[in-house]
């Protein structure tokens, strides 16, 4: 062999070839991909679901609206014969109470508590009392004590129309 023919052989071994060792690189993006398929969290699409809404009769209460208004208590003068009897009348779809006791135990069965969490109304719902006009003082007094021993706190009375 020549000189200059072994030197081109030697150098042709000698030159290291390039390459590409792509294997690292499949690796990281496997565990790419895992990471990003464990860590993800993947929303539902958009759905219709069906919603059966109460009839809206009439004298019917909506229900949507009942944490909105404040339950309204009337108290009516049932006669000019007995100056102190008054009908108690409960603005809604309720029973409606004969006494003061049935006011409070109508009133204290419907509060959220702890006992109760599916109760109506909150212990800070507003509750309006509204004395008709010829009612007694005390008489209004004895619907306020009853609405108040049932737990409610935002105890008012009706403006006058």
């Amino acid at each position: 062999m020549s000189r200059h023919g072994a030197r081109h052989a030697i150098s042709r071994r000698a030159r290291p070839r390039l390459t590409l060792n792509l294997t690292p690189m499949i690796d990281v993006v496997f565990q790419l991909l895992i990471y990003f398929l464990v860590s993800t969290n993947f929303a539902l699409g958009e759905q219709v679901y069906r919603v059966d809404l109460p009839n809206r009769e009439e004298g019917a209460a909506d229900p949507f609206a009942l944490d909105e208004e404040p339950l309204r208590i009337e108290l009516l003068a049932a006669g000019d014969a007995t100056p102190g009897l008054v009908a108690i009348r409960i603005e809604g779809p309720w029973p409606q109470p004969s006494s003061f006791e049935e006011l409070h135990d109508f009133l204290e069965s419907r509060r959220i508590d702890a006992d109760r969490p599916a109760g109506l109304f909150a212990p800070d719902h507003p509750v309006l009392i509204d004395p008709g006009p010829s009612v007694r003082w005390d008489v209004t007094v004895d619907a306020f004590n009853a609405v108040v021993r049932a737990g409610y706190t935002n105890v008012g009375f009706a403006d006058e129309p």
